[in-house]
């Protein structure tokens, strides 16, 4: 079954979601919609809205643990529950394996730091290429080519600047002096970015599923191996145009257990990633 047919045999039954903070299955308007242009009908933000306030230490004490049980007296049994239960071990048995993995433990301040100094020294492997072959064709522009998602070849004319950015910080390849080629579509430099940072979130050391930029794109910041780093979603929405030195030292958003989600491939060495 396709992604579009799921969506419209969902559209019938209720939707429901899991919060990925206090852990509970809530109705799919209890969430904030995803923005972008990749986004569907029924994409939707990790936290509920009612935890999207609360300060990490009201998160973590919200949060019940997953071997206390309900009390039956205090929360009446109706059908419209068993409902909502059938629906939810449906939904956790359809999750991938990935999705069902244990949770690890809180990383501290030097795992976190060592980490940082782990995707530094990954940025510095990425030594800058040589643009001195670029010249400017006959309309004053540099020719770039790639391809998108789906296969599709594209290409349009940019600046002399920009393509010598491109290809300094390995996003794209000197073709011949005025043409360049981008290495990576978008859902690639994606995944080379997560797996690079093996789904940890550069700033709290958290679960990361995002890309985000070191030098803000406002401060005239490009969409590079060397400038983009993988981030969890509340580190990426709070860093927002500020330098990375200014969002450290203001201090990054502390992450709840709940947070910690394994890596999908934890083992990945740094030879089989694409430099």
């Amino acid at each position: 079954m396709t992604e579009p047919q799921q969506n419209k045999d969902e559209a019938s039954k209720p939707l429901i979601k899991k919060c990925t903070y206090c852990q509970e299955m809530k109705p799919l308007t209890d969430f904030q919609r995803r923005t972008g242009r990749r986004a569907g009908p029924y994409s939707r933000r990790g936290p509920c809205r009612s935890c999207r306030g609360l300060a990490p230490q009201e998160r973590a004490a919200t949060s019940a643990p997953s071997g206390e049980e309900t009390n039956p007296s205090a929360a009446p049994v109706t059908q419209h529950s068993l409902e909502a239960n059938t629906a939810a071990h449906s939904l956790q048995a359809s999750l991938p394996m990935e999705a069902q993995r244990p949770r690890r433990k809180p990383v501290t301040d030097k795992a976190r730091e060592r980490h940082r100094q782990r995707v530094r020294h990954l940025l510095s492997r990425l030594k800058p290429a040589d643009t001195r072959a670029l010249r400017l064709n006959r309309n004053g522009m540099i020719r770039l080519r790639g391809k998108t998602d789906q296969g599709r070849r594209w290409h349009q004319e940019i600046e002399l600047d920009l393509a010598m950015t491109l290809v300094r910080e390995r996003m794209a390849v000197i073709v011949n002096p005025y043409t360049v080629r981008r290495l990576y579509s978008n859902k690639e430099f994606r995944q080379y970015v997560l797996k690079r940072d093996r789904y940890t979130c550069f700033f709290c050391g958290g679960y990361g599923d995002t890309i985000d930029h070191l030098l803000p794109r406002a401060k005239g910041g490009h969409t590079t191996p060397v400038n983009c780093v993988c981030a969890c979603n509340e580190c990426n929405q709070v860093k927002a145009a500020r330098d990375v030195d200014e969002f450290i030292e203001s201090g990054v958003p502390q992450p709840s257990p709940d947070d910690f989600k394994a890596p999908d491939n934890p083992d990945a060495s740094e030879d089989n990633l694409r430099t």
